[in-house]
């Protein structure tokens, strides 16, 4: 079945993603959003991932203008913050693309078709490619604080967390940060291999819906997904690999961490 579009301009979506909309049409597109719980799905997720991008990207529009690149801003009256707007439209390009992605998941133990009761290895699978191209802020804490990483993020999650040890598999952690998830915090653990290869694994709690630990399968455009809930925290480990090249690596973690 197909899925009708919104009776008003694209710009009115944007806007109310944005919070920008007046009282009246703001509730104009929360009742048509009732109405259509497949659409207010996915405008959540837009407006998560609007949250996400500005954590991660308003820190640098606090940096000071390279010397280097300040006679050309005075030249062609450009400043970083004009470029940071470009840039901000160019994610917008993105998130309105994000809206159209969709994904194929799989049992791992029987490599069947099944039906995804969560959107969370498209939530992984965004979260990998927010942060995995930064080269300044890629975590909030380091591998060098390994330790203080991991305490904190248990303490917010509410369980004891563990990091995989990747070395076989040629990734080293680089180190994690805090995210916000669905029914609350989540936690990002992010490894690089020698040749600069990212991988991202993330980690949530509140699906106590699903206690199985069935190792499952899922693509969000050119992003492989590896994921599965075992004692009420879902985890999913993404990149951008082949699923082959990915699956040894996936299970390994997998291996690790499922009790």
């Amino acid at each position: 079945m197909s899925i009708k579009p919104p009776p008003f301009p694209l710009e009115v979506v944007h806007a109310w993603v944005d919070d920008r909309l007046d009282e009246a049409r703001r509730a104009e597109v929360e009742a048509w959003l009732a109405a259509n719980p497949e659409h207010a799905r996915e405008l959540r997720d837009w407006r998560q991932l609007d949250v996400q991008l500005r954590a991660a990207y308003a820190p640098i529009l606090q940096e000071a203008l390279p010397v280097r690149l300040q006679t050309a801003a005075q030249r062609r009256r450009t400043t970083w913050r004009m470029a940071a707007a470009i840039g901000w439209l160019a994610l917008g390009g993105l998130i309105g693309a994000a809206g159209g992605y969709r994904y194929a998941t799989h049992d791992e133990t029987s490599h069947a078709p099944i039906q995804a009761t969560t959107d969370f290895p498209r939530r992984a699978a965004i979260a990998h490619a927010v942060f995995t191209p930064e080269q300044r802020h890629p975590v909030e804490v380091g591998a060098d604080q390994e330790a203080h990483l991991v305490a904190w993020l248990s303490k917010r999650l509410g369980t004891a967390l563990r990091v995989p040890d990747l070395q076989a598999r040629g990734y080293h952690l680089v180190g994690g940060r805090l995210l916000a998830a669905d029914a609350g915090p989540g936690a990002q653990f992010m490894y690089q291999s020698e040749s600069g290869e990212r991988l991202t694994l993330y980690v949530t709690s509140g699906q106590g819906e699903d206690t199985g630990t069935a190792f499952r399968y899922a693509e969000e455009r050119d992003i492989a997904v590896f994921y599965w809930v075992d004692e009420g925290f879902a985890y999913a480990l993404a990149g951008k690999a082949a699923r082959d090249a990915l699956l040894p690596v996936a299970d390994a973690v997998y291996r690790q961490l499922v009790r």
